[in-house]
């Protein structure tokens, strides 16, 4: 199933997401969900997606910054704690829940993040570049932070205008 994805304006995209329950994991459910997830995203054309873009306060990410061209770079991400990051990368940003905006946004380049798989396993990853890009801003999205929370106070005023503005005609919805 492909999930409406949630625009910015809606509540749920500023919240902090509950963990998932330990007897959530191995469910028909949440494996479902995580397939939904993927199926998403890639109609979206996106790297990653975190379960509040679709409207469910979840610690759930779902990343694969080969967008489908490669299915062993697929990543899920339940319940993740970043443990490390280090260096800096300022690369250009965007987001499914933002669509049509992009800004330069500083992040780690390197990040070290433990989670759990569908199964409710621990595991730990260490990803570079586009993946530790991916899992910083996936992982801002269950804390109820936005790329456009982490660029100038100037830049997000203007993206917010913007999109006021596609409000008022109609054309975000």
């Amino acid at each position: 199933m492909i999930y409406k994805i949630v625009k910015y304006g809606n509540p749920v995209l500023e919240e902090k997401c509950d963990p998932i329950e330990p007897a959530e994991f191995g469910s028909k459910e949440l494996k479902q969900l995580v397939a939904d997830m993927f199926d998403t995203m890639y109609s979206a054309k996106g790297v990653g997606l975190a379960a509040p873009q679709i409207g469910i306060k979840k610690r759930l990410t779902v990343i694969d910054p080969s967008a489908g061209d490669k299915p062993e770079e697929r990543v899920v991400l339940i319940n993740p704690e970043i443990l490390h990051k280090e260096g800096k990368l300022t690369e250009e940003e965007g987001c499914l829940s933002i669509p049509g905006f992009r800004e330069n946004v500083q992040r780690a380049k390197k990040t070290h993040v433990k989670a759990q798989d569908a199964e409710g396993n621990w595991f730990e990853l260490i990803g570079e570049d586009l993946l530790s890009r991916a899992i910083q801003h996936e992982n801002d999205h269950l804390d109820g932070i936005l790329f456009i929370h982490r660029i100038s106070p100037l830049k997000r005023d203007l993206i917010r205008r913007k999109i006021r503005k596609l409000e008022k005609a109609g054309e975000w919805d």
